[in-house]
């Protein structure tokens, strides 16, 4: 089954756009010193896990010393900047999430950066899906079953979620305005902390990133539902995918994105997403990447960009339906 977005990739044709020769000169050359590559988020996140993989692939396919440095704070805004005001000559790599890319400029009334124009994507290189979860002695054994137990229960359900703003707060929100339950958000800390709360059975129901939860769903301590991917998640394939399960219009994956500075010549970036795809197509790779949750993925700079664009039509009405603003 093709997935969203394979779909908007589809569209666009998977071919390279043509450059100059002085644009192959100058990519034939790159990278000549060391590259940094920014993760806007802390040492031993799955973001920084899996860009500290492709970087160390990135220095055995081009010859070149890949470092990772994280720089965090302000919901990755602080890291994102140390790319923008990098000098374009493509040293200097943004490992870029859902979040800085396609949610941040909805949270916050004002970024210091426009995620659509002062970045130039080369690639995506990861995605994932949330998972809607519940305690393993709860009645509902399906979606159906847990929409009508949530609209029978007084008050309504609890929904356990990582945080406000991130993607399983936001996919709370989209879900109540899909099916119309009754039903509260509880926001915690991260994911541990909302699936300890639903094995404590002090919320009715999680959701949470697939990555966090699927060591607990393969122990029994919780049990998966659906999936919010378009297709069925690989390490879970006896699970319905939300559209499987009933609910419509609820494709939410979480996805990582190479980006340069706005300026960076174009043969650089579109050498960084070849190099990208021939990457992925490493089955070992592909495994280390789905052991940690993650689906291993490259695109050309147009497919990333159009993906990126339609991901926010998508995340900017989940923000307006939840209400959740940072600033």
């Amino acid at each position: 089954m093709s997935t969203r977005r394979e779909f908007v990739l589809a569209t666009l044709g998977t071919g390279m756009v043509g450059v100059a020769p002085t644009a192959h000169a100058q990519a034939s050359n790159w990278p000549e010193m060391p590259v940094k590559i920014i993760v806007p988020f802390t040492a031993g996140n799955a973001a920084d896990i899996l860009t500290r993989m492709v970087a160390d692939r990135l220095q055995a396919r081009l010859g070149q010393t890949f470092v990772v440095e994280n720089r965090t704070g302000a919901g990755g805004m602080i890291g994102m900047e140390a790319v923008r005001t990098a000098k374009p000559d493509g040293y200097t790599i943004a490992s870029a999430t859902i979040g800085t890319l396609s949610i941040n400029q909805y949270l916050y009334k004002k970024l210091p950066h426009n995620p659509e124009t002062d970045f130039m994507p080369a690639s995506l290189h990861w995605e994932n899906c949330n998972t809607f979860m519940v305690a393993p002695d709860h009645p509902a054994k399906n979606m159906q079953e847990l929409i009508a137990w949530s609209r029978a229960k007084p008050g309504g359900a609890n929904i356990g979620t990582a945080g406000i703003g991130t993607s399983p707060y936001l996919a709370a929100a989209l879900f109540k305005a899909r099916t119309g339950i009754p039903a509260t958000a509880v926001p915690f800390p991260g994911g541990a902390q909302s699936l300890a709360a639903l094995m404590g059975g002090n919320i009715d129901f999680s959701i949470d990133n697939i990555a966090s939860s699927f060591s607990l769903i393969r122990a029994g301590k919780v049990r998966a539902l659906a999936v919010t991917s378009s297709y069925r998640w690989p390490t879970l394939p006896d699970v319905p995918t939300t559209a499987e399960a009933g609910v419509k219009d609820m494709v939410l994956t979480s996805w990582g994105a190479l980006v340069f500075a706005k300026g960076t010549p174009e043969a650089i970036v579109n050498k960084l997403s070849e190099a990208m795809q021939a990457i992925a197509a490493d089955p070992a790779l592909q495994k280390r990447f789905m052991d940690t949750g993650a689906k291993l993925v490259a695109t050309t700079p147009a497919q990333t960009a159009a993906f990126a664009a339609a991901e926010r039509v998508k995340w900017k009405e989940a923000v307006e339906i939840s209400g959740a603003k940072l600033d």
